[in-house]
C-alpha cells in the first residue's frame, strides 16, 4: 500500500492493474503512435536522436535528408569537415556540441564496432552522445529490442498518473517496466509520449478531453470543461482524440489540427 503526498492511496496490485488499463486505453487513443524521427537504419536513428536534444522532431526531420545523403556511413561522420557538418545541422541548435558528438560517434563506431551501430544497451551507452534514453530509442526502433524511453513527456505523465514517485530517469524506467510486459515497452513509450505531446501538456493538460479521465488521479490539473479542454488538443488527429474522449470534435479549432505537437 502506498500513499502519495496528495493523499492518493493504492495497493501495488491496484497500481499494476490501473497501469495496464491506462496502457490499453492509450493503445486505443493513439493507434498512430510511432517514433517521430525519420530514419531508415540504426545509424540514421542514432544521429537523429542526438540532433533532437533541445530541438523538435519536426526540425530534425527537415535537416536530416541532406545530412543522411551527405554522410551515409559512420566513417563519413568520423572524417567529416567540421565547418560543413556544423552548417548542415545548425538549424537544430547547439550545433557545435552536436557536431562534436557526431564526429566522435563516427570515430568510435569505426574503431570499436566495424562502423556499425551495436544492438546492445551496454555497448550503446559507451558511445559518445548516446545516453541511456537514446540507447533505448535505438534498441526499440532499430533493433526491435524492447525498451522504455524516459523523456520529459514520459516522466511527467507517469508521475501525474502516480505510477511512480521516482524522479531519477533510470529508476523511473525500472519502476514502469515492472508494471508492463516487456514486449510492450517500446510502443508504450511512444503512446505515452504521443499523449504528452497532444493531450497531457506540461502547463495546461486537456483534462476535459482526455480518455484517461477515470484512471488519472491528477484529473483537474487542467480545464475539465470540454469546450476549454478541446482547444488544447494538438496534432493531425486532434478531432479524433476529442471523439475518443466523448467530446464534440467541432470544439477543436482548425489551428489545433495543424499545430505541431511539441
Amino acid at each position: 500500500m502506498t500513499t502519495s503526498s496528495s493523499g492518493f492511496t493504492e495497493t501495488d496490485l491496484g497500481r499494476t492493474r490501473r497501469a495496464r488499463r491506462i496502457g490499453r486505453m492509450l493503445t486505443d487513443t493513439h493507434p498512430d503512435a510511432h517514433c517521430e524521427l525519420d530514419h531508415s537504419n540504426p545509424l540514421e536513428l542514432a544521429v537523429a536522436t542526438i540532433l533532437s536534444a533541445q530541438c523538435t522532431d519536426k526540425k530534425v526531420n527537415e535537416v536530416t535528408p541532406k545530412l543522411f545523403a551527405r554522410y551515409p556511413t559512420a566513417a563519413d561522420y568520423a572524417g567529416a569537415d567540421r565547418a560543413e557538418l556544423e552548417e548542415l545541422i545548425r538549424p537544430t541548435g547547439f550545433y557545435r556540441n552536436k557536431t562534436d558528438s557526431l564526429m566522435k560517434l563516427g570515430q568510435a563506431l569505426v574503431e570499436r564496432h566495424g562502423g556499425q551501430v551495436p544492438g546492445r544497451l551496454a555497448d550503446l551507452v559507451e558511445l559518445p552522445g548516446i545516453g541511456r534514453k537514446t540507447a533505448n530509442v535505438i534498441l526499440g526502433n532499430a533493433f526491435d529490442v524492447p525498451g522504455i524511453t524516459v523523456d520529459t513527456h514520459f516522466q511527467r505523465l507517469v508521475q501525474r498518473w502516480r505510477l511512480t514517485a521516482e524522479t531519477d530517469p533510470v529508476k523511473i524506467e525500472h519502476a514502469i517496466g515492472a508494471l508492463f510486459p516487456r514486449r510492450d515497452w517500446t510502443m508504450l513509450s511512444h503512446r505515452i509520449i504521443f499523449h504528452g505531446r497532444r493531450v497531457c501538456h506540461a502547463r495546461k493538460p486537456a483534462c476535459g478531453a482526455c480518455t484517461l479521465v477515470k484512471l488519472c488521479p491528477s484529473y483537474g490539473t487542467g480545464p475539465t470543461e470540454p469546450a476549454a479542454a478541446a482547444k488544447l488538443l494538438k496534432g493531425p488527429r486532434a478531432r479524433d482524440l476529442a471523439v475518443a474522449a466523448g467530446v464534440d470534435p467541432e470544439l477543436v479549432p482548425v489551428q489545433a489540427v495543424v499545430a505541431e505537437a511539441p
